[in-house]
Order: C-alpha cells, then structure tokens, then sequence
C-alpha cells in the first residue's frame, strides 16, 4: 500500500532506541526524510543507519527535551536541512518507577516539562507551517496507563494522561485545516524500556524475571508482547494520507490488553 508520505519530512522526538526509533524507520520506509532525536550518540547513529539501510534520509539531532530554550534551534535546524515538518511524532522517554505519593514535587515539575510541556511547546512551533500548508500529522506516543493505570508508574500514568486531554481538544482546533492530531498508545511491546520495567518488578516482588513475563502474557489475549515493527508501522499509517478522516483518536497497539472499551 502507498501510503502517500514519500517526501514528507518527520520529526520524531526520542528516536535513538525503542518506540521512537522504530516509528521512525517505519517512516523512512515510506520514503519521509526524518530527524531523530536523543541524548545517546551510539543510539542515534544506529538509528540513523536503520534509515539509510531502507534508503532513507536522517539528520540527527542531540536533543535534551527538557530544554525548551532549545526549541527553536533544532527546528530551524531541520527546517533548513530536510524542510517544513510535515509530520511531528511526539514521544519522550519513560519517568522512573514511583509511587503515587511521597514523591519531591522538583520531580513532579522536570518529568511536566520534559514529558508534557516540551511536546505542547514543539507542537506550537511546527503548527503554524501545518496549517498554512494545509497539511499535517501529530502523533503523540502515550502508554496503557493513562487509560488503566500501572502499579508503580504513578508519573507516567498522570502525565501522559493529560496528553490526551491535551491531544483531544487540539484536534478539533485543527481538524478544517488538514492537520490531524490522534494518540498512540503501546501495551507490553518488547523494548529495552519493557525489559527493565519487568526486571524492576521481579526484584521488588522476589521473583524470577520469567516468571513476571509468564504473569504478563496471561493477561494479553494476544499471548505475546508485541513487536515494536507493529508499533512503528501503525504509526506510519496514522501519518498517511489513507488516514486523513482519522483524527482525535487514541488508538491501541496491544494485542487486546486493556480491558475497557
């Protein structure tokens, strides 16, 4: 299927491994020119050559999203090598592992502004070129637990929560402009985020690591993890111009896990 993309240009935020790295080769495969994202050099470049290895053109950018004063830089700096963002992929690293009370409010505010207001800020500064083009793709990269939330991961559920409230409103602003806002939302996708997080759990419940993927599995009706291609390629398609009626959605990639409609 032709997606319609090819030429387009991505910016796709936290792309030197997991999620966002596989979303962005998922777009180079469809012929977008992509800058990606991160603080790890070796990660970018492996990035960077998955892109070129299907043909693809990247420009990879050091970027601390924590940084706002950086903002405007970096885009110009892609606006000058690649063009216009056509297509902005909103996505961020995982906060660590906490509980819901006791936690130093310093950590409240850096994990907002790294994680909720520095996509708000990227966003407003690529949309204007959208919508004067009449034509643009906002995908925010979000979790599971801002719909069901997960045990121990009580920032990620808060604040990624507010991104679809945040998402939601944006896309009927936009929408008569050619410019679509929609939600991506992975379930237990085997990444090195993933892998961590069960090993964390398996620690603090003294248990083997096997046996929480074992707990794990029993609850996606699916039966496995995913695959972060899968991930990566409903991405792809949520920024095509097949999707272009698909807007103000929270779209699901996991494999039937949560449980609410």
């Amino acid at each position: 299927m032709d997606l319609g993309i090819k030429g387009k240009t991505a910016l796709v935020l936290a792309s030197s491994r997991g999620l966002g790295q596989a979303m962005a080769h998922s777009l180079a495969r469809e012929g977008v020119q992509v800058a990606v994202t991160g603080r790890n050099a070796e990660g970018l470049a492996q990035t960077v050559k998955m892109i070129e290895s299907v043909g693809g053109k990247a420009l990879a950018l050091n970027w601390d999203l924590a940084d706002l004063n950086a903002i405007d830089g970096h885009v110009q700096t892609i606006e000058n090598q690649l063009g216009p963002v056509d297509i902005l992929i909103n996505n961020t690293g995982g906060p660590p592992p906490t509980p819901a009370s006791g936690q130093d409010p310093q950590l409240w505010q850096k994990s907002f502004q790294e994680m909720v207001l520095s996509l708000m800020k990227i966003t407003d500064r690529v949309l204007p070129g959208m919508r004067e083009r009449r034509w643009g793709r906002i995908i925010t990269s979000t979790t599971s637990g801002a719909i069901v939330p997960i045990r121990n991961l009580a920032i990620s559920n808060t604040l990624r929560a507010a991104l679809l409230g945040w998402s939601k409103t944006l896309a009927a602003e936009v929408a008569a402009d050619g410019v679509t806002v929609n939600v991506i939302m992975p379930g237990r996708v085997a990444t090195d985020r993933l892998r961590q997080l069960d090993e964390a759990r398996a620690k603090r419940e003294n248990i083997t690591y096997d046996a929480v993927v074992s707990a794990s599995l029993k609850t996606i009706p699916a039966g496995r993890y995913g695959d972060p291609k899968e991930y990566g390629d409903t991405a792809a398609f949520l920024a095509s111009q097949n999707a272009s009626y698909i807007t103000g959605s929270v779209i699901r990639v996991d494999g039937g896990q949560v449980p609410s409609i």
